[in-house]
């Protein structure tokens, strides 16, 4: 089911938290809101559910206005952080509690049950308690009791935030496995770009209740809004520089990276380069120290503190055999650098 948020608006007392917000999210597309703790976020989320009321706008369920219709009227299915399974029922009894709030029979719980149990591969522990479940069972429990109901959209308020790196990773193939196989709209809210760029179609980046930017995650990463987004995605994340832009392109500690082409005449501005855009062979040399080294496997991440002044990043595959203390002339891919202005506009 499309989902549309028109002009919504959230106030809590005489604060204005989201302020005339629009949003789609197209039928059976998966779309991360994605943003640090207080940007309207779960606000958001929370408001699509009905557990917020909406002070302004409309929110659009296909063609039906929801913003004043009841949660339990809404037909959602929501997925929280902390499972919130009930620990003196089964799994099965779990997974089948809308059903029975819905009045179904027992009959055509059961086999609801146990197809959706199938769905997200937990057939096996019907029979067990909560208590008896590893923390990624007790979320695939919670994901099938949210899933049961055949909601509109699907609603996942950070559902990763406890669970162990390992689990972590094999639950977003999971849910995005049964997103796709079940085609239901779904939004997903976290504040862990991993997450949101592996697991959607889409990301909305928020800052102080406001859409900065959305659009595929790789388009994201590739093409930032402003200084903000450049800085939210990536891991390493993204260096900045101070330079100057009149004829060349010079670093605020005096290093060339050349003729400045587009930017000429732009005057103070500041470079953002990713770890991967700096290397040995990448472009213009910039002379520096390599101040710290750490090994993840197949490959290394340096952190090098060039003459002058200032900070970059840098990935290389394992077994360089460059330390911490070398002096190092590495170059920076100047195509692929991105510009912002001292407030940190895109130039």
């Amino acid at each position: 089911m499309k989902l549309v948020l028109e002009r919504f608006t959230k106030r809590f007392g005489a604060t204005t938290v989201i302020d005339g917000l629009d949003l789609t999210v197209a039928d059976g597309e998966m779309i991360a809101l994605l943003g640090p703790s207080g940007c309207g976020k779960s606000t958001t989320l929370f408001a699509i559910a009905g557990l917020h009321r909406v002070d302004g706008g409309r929110i659009l369920f296909g063609a039906r206005d929801v913003a004043d219709v009841s949660a339990q009227a809404r037909n959602v299915g929501i997925v929280f952080q902390n499972y919130a399974l009930y620990p003196h029922m089964s799994v099965a009894q779990n997974i089948g509690f809308p059903l029975r709030v819905r009045g179904e029979s027992t009959t055509q719980i059961d086999r609801k049950v146990r197809s959706i149990a199938g769905l997200v591969r937990i057939d096996e522990l019907l029979d067990r308690r909560p208590a008896q479940l590893s923390g990624g069972q007790q979320q695939r429990v919670a994901l099938a009791r949210a899933l049961v109901r055949e909601p509109d959209v699907l609603l996942l308020d950070e559902p990763l935030a406890n669970l162990d790196a390992k689990l972590r990773m094999e639950m977003r193939s999971e849910i995005r496995r049964v997103q796709l196989e079940t085609g239901i709209t779904a939004i997903l809210v976290t504040h862990d770009q991993v997450e949101a760029m592996s697991m959607c179609d889409r990301i909305a980046l928020m800052k102080t209740g406001q859409i900065v930017q959305i659009s595929s995650p790789a388009e994201m990463y590739d093409n930032p809004a402003d200084r903000y987004v450049a800085s939210f995605l990536g891991n390493p994340s993204i260096a900045f520089l101070a330079a100057d832009a009149g004829e060349e392109l010079r670093l605020a500690g005096g290093q060339s990276l050349g003729p400045a082409g587009r930017l000429a005449g732009q005057g103070p501005l500041e470079l953002g380069v990713r770890p991967e855009h700096y290397g040995p062979g990448k472009g213009p040399q910039l002379q520096g120290k390599v101040v710290m080294m750490e090994t993840h496997g197949r490959e290394d991440l340096f952190e090098v503190d060039l003459d002058g002044g200032g900070r970059l990043r840098a990935i290389l595959p394992a077994g360089s055999g460059v330390r911490t203390g070398a002096s190092v002339d590495w170059g920076v891919a100047v195509e692929r650098l991105f510009a912002f202005s001292p407030k940190g506009a895109r130039l």
